[in-house]
Formats: structure tokens, sequence, C-alpha cells
């Protein structure tokens, strides 16, 4: 029998939503009312509490240890995150101290992200604020990203920085289950620092898989001054191999859902804020989540950001956090930087190399010190330790004054010019990373490079 259209339209109507004056099923709409159904599966609690019984419900993390927090074996989804650790307010644990998850039994992490900034504050510092999936409250960091796995979940923390967290208390919950869908996507969040270069976006990420981008985090500040230029930048969000992007924004600030350089100040807000805003030194921490809005794709995502209008704010320090989910496997993570700590916090360098020429020696071409005053940008002191005529293998040994036999955090200041080549420092014989790229199209520093933390002896 043929069906009227109407008739064939009104039965789809009435299938989805309620007559006038009947309830709609309980249990299938907001999350709280979800509450007042039976609800499938079970619970596992990990925390730090006590094996003993008593009140000491922390673990202490020494410089280079890793604690396991989680290692589940079945299926399960990561329903809450907290964890909280002394000493209190501190920048240095708070930005190196690493979480790292791992889902399935892969290998490599599919959470490495430093522990702020996982749960949504930039630049280490410890502030409150409230969004839907993060929040830091009175000194608690949040989590509720859900968080799915088939057969094994373990999240670990890492202690990166020179001093011991004290006291790292944790607890996490898992909704347990005998299966998940064969489509669930894994939760991923990857971490990404960089120095902003003339002509060159920021890679916020580079994924590849079918999923889904849900959210965003970015501090920001430039090395010298204290301007917001750098948020003139659109955000450039190239889906499955496009050559031209599917997203182009219209600003940084634009982009998370504010305004005019974010000129009412700090707020949160359930899916998007700004929760650092310094104008003495430029510095942005802002967050948006894709909740309501998530980017999907099914072969690959890459987003970009440019700083300014047409990338034209070389200088400026970001650090980013993408989080999404995808089938497995990922595209390998790039290696965490050796520096987390923000580098805008160094200006400038403790020894000028100029200040070493008489105890500075080469085995090829020779050294001078050049004066740097004639150049648009500035140098400490206005001058440089110039190694002129060198030729590939020769080497420039430098003698540094070390005050006290301890662990150090090496960073180099150097220039790049058209004429300068690639050089590898060495300390004691064993190379560093990274390799120095001294080449650009005009004559300018670099800013801060992190060669990582090393031991040194006192004396030269």
């Amino acid at each position: 029998m043929r069906v009227p259209t109407t008739l064939l339209i009104g039965a789809l109507l009435s299938a989805a939503v309620p007559l006038s004056g009947q309830t709609p099923p309980l249990g299938h709409g907001s999350a709280l009312e979800r509450l007042t159904r039976p609800l499938e599966g079970g619970i596992a609690h990990y925390s730090s509490r006590d094996r003993t019984g008593g009140n000491d419900d922390w673990v202490a993390i020494a410089p280079g240890e890793t604690l396991t927090m989680v290692d589940h074996e079945g299926a399960g989804v990561v329903r809450r995150w907290w964890v909280t650790v002394a000493p209190r307010n501190n920048r240095e644990l708070q930005r190196q101290m690493v979480v790292r998850a791992y889902w399935d039994g892969e290998s490599e992490p599919s959470v490495e992200v430093p522990l702020s900034d996982f749960f949504g504050m930039g630049f280490g510092e410890w502030k409150d604020f409230i969004s839907l999936p993060l929040a830091m409250t009175s000194g608690g960091y949040n989590s509720y990203w859900p968080m799915p796995f088939r057969s094994r979940a373990r999240i670990t923390i890492t202690n990166t920085a020179s001093l011991t967290a004290e006291r790292f208390y944790y607890n996490i919950d898992v909704r347990t289950h005998d299966r998940l869908p064969e489509d669930v996507l894994h939760f991923h969040a990857q971490y990404r620092q960089h120095l902003s270069e003339a002509g060159e976006p920021i890679e916020v990420l580079e994924a590849r898989g079918r999923g889904h981008y849900v959210g965003t985090l970015a501090s920001m500040q430039p090395l010298q001054g204290s301007h917001l230029g750098y948020l003139e930048g659109d955000q450039r969000i190239f889906i499955d191999g496009e050559r031209e992007p599917s997203i182009i924004g219209t600003g940084t600030e634009d982009y998370f859902s504010s305004g005019w350089y974010y000129d009412t100040g700090e707020y949160s807000a359930p899916y998007h804020g700004v929760t650092v805003k310094d104008v003495e030194n430029g510095r942005i921490n802002t967050y948006r989540w894709h909740i309501e809005d998530p980017i999907p794709f099914d072969e690959e995502l890459r987003f970009t950001l440019e700083h300014g209008g047409t990338n034209d704010q070389p200088g400026v320090e970001y650090s980013t956090v993408a989080f999404w989910y995808q089938t497995e496997p990922h595209a390998g993570f790039r290696a965490l930087p050796g520096h987390l700590l923000p580098m805008s916090r160094l200006s400038a360098p403790e020894i000028e190399a100029e200040g070493l020429l008489e105890d500075a020696s080469v085995t090829g071409g020779h050294l001078e010190v050049q004066d740097m005053e004639p150049f648009e940008a500035r140098w400490g002191g206005g001058e440089q330790l110039w190694w002129v005529g060198a030729r590939p293998g020769d080497r420039l040994t430098i003698p540094l004054p070390v005050p006290a036999t301890g662990a150090y955090e090496l960073i180099g200041f150097f220039t790049r010019a058209g004429d300068y080549g690639i050089i590898r420092l060495h300390l004691g014989g064993e190379p560093l990373q990274p390799l120095v790229d001294g080449f650009g199209r005009t004559v300018k520093p670099t800013g801060p490079i992190s060669f990582g933390r090393v031991r040194l002896r006192a004396g030269a």
C-alpha cells in the first residue's frame, strides 16, 4: 500500500518527539537524568592511600623516578582524575612532572603532557579555574575527559624536575565493563613547545587515523617585550590531506571564543576561557574545548596556528596541548624538549661568551668580539663571540665557570645569519641535542636553546 508522504513524516516525528502531555523516558536526557537508571559495569578506584592503614596518603617521587598510578587489566573507561602535589605551588614540579597514559598494551603513550598543562594551566601556574572537562580548585587538579580502553590502562607520572615531589596525592576512578563497542575511540593528548620563526606557523598537531579533535590549550609569551601582537594569528586546520585548509580563523583569541585581545580580562567558562592574562609580560594562557563542535577526520588532521597576521611575530614562545580521540595506532609523538619550564623567563645568558675570549681556543679559523650595534635585534652587552673562517670539522672549545658541583640546565644563545653553518655542542666529549642551525635570512639571535639537564663539576 502506498503511504501518503504527510503520514510518513508524521510517523517519524511521533517517534522522535513525545506527544503533548507525555513525559519523555527517564535516563535518556542529561547526565543528571541518566542517574535515574541502573548503570552497567562496576568501579575500580586507584589512589595514593596509605597501605598500612595510617594517614600518610601520599607518595614521594624523587627526581628521575616514575610512579605508576594505574595498571588496570580488562575493559573500562577512566572517568575522573584528581591529583595534588607538595611543595605546593611549585612551578618546577608543576611543569616538569610528566603525565603519560598507555592504552591496550601500546609501547608509546597516547598521553604525554606536563602535569599542570594536562589539567589546563600553562606556564607551570597554580590558579583556580573551572571548565567542563578540566579544573583546578584549591590546589586540586581535576580531569573528567572519558578515556576508554579495551584490555588495559597504564597511567604514570615521571618527575623530571631537580627536586623531590615530597607529597604526591592522587585518586583515579575507572568504570569497568566486560567489553566496549568496537567503534570506541581512544583519548589522546600531546604537548608541544615552539619558538615562533618568521614565515613559519606553529604546528599544534599532526594526527593520522580516524577520529575527532576536541580541544586546545595554549600558553604564549614573547621572549622580548610585552606585546600581544601574536594574537593576530589565525588557526588553519587541514583535514584528510587538504592542500588548503577547511578551517581558517580570524585571530587567535577569536579561535579561543573570545575577542579584542581578551580585553575584559581573565575568566573561565565550560567550553573556553583565558586563565592568565599578564599584560606586563605579554603572557596569555587560554583554552577551548570542542565538545559541542568536534572536528572529525577520516585519515589525518593537521592543526596550525599563525603568529601575527602573516607569521610575522618571531621570538614568541608557545606551549600547546592538543586533545583528541582517534583509532589506533596513532602517529608517533615528538620527543619532549629537555627544558619544560617557560623559557620566556630567560631574557639573557648568565655567562657572556665574548667575556671568555682569552680562555677559548679553536682548531681552525679565529675568534674575535663582534660589535652587534649595527643590527636591529639586541644582543647581551651589544656584542657576541664571533668565530670566523671555520671549516667543517673545526672545533671551538670554551671553558665554562661552574660555581658548584651539581645538575644544571644548559641553555645557549646563538646568532643566525646567511653565511652561518650547523654546529653541535659537546660536553666532556659527549654530544648534546639538538643541533643548532645557524642559517637565517637576516642576522638575528635565536633566543634560548635548551640542551637539557647536565651534571657539572665545580671549576672550569
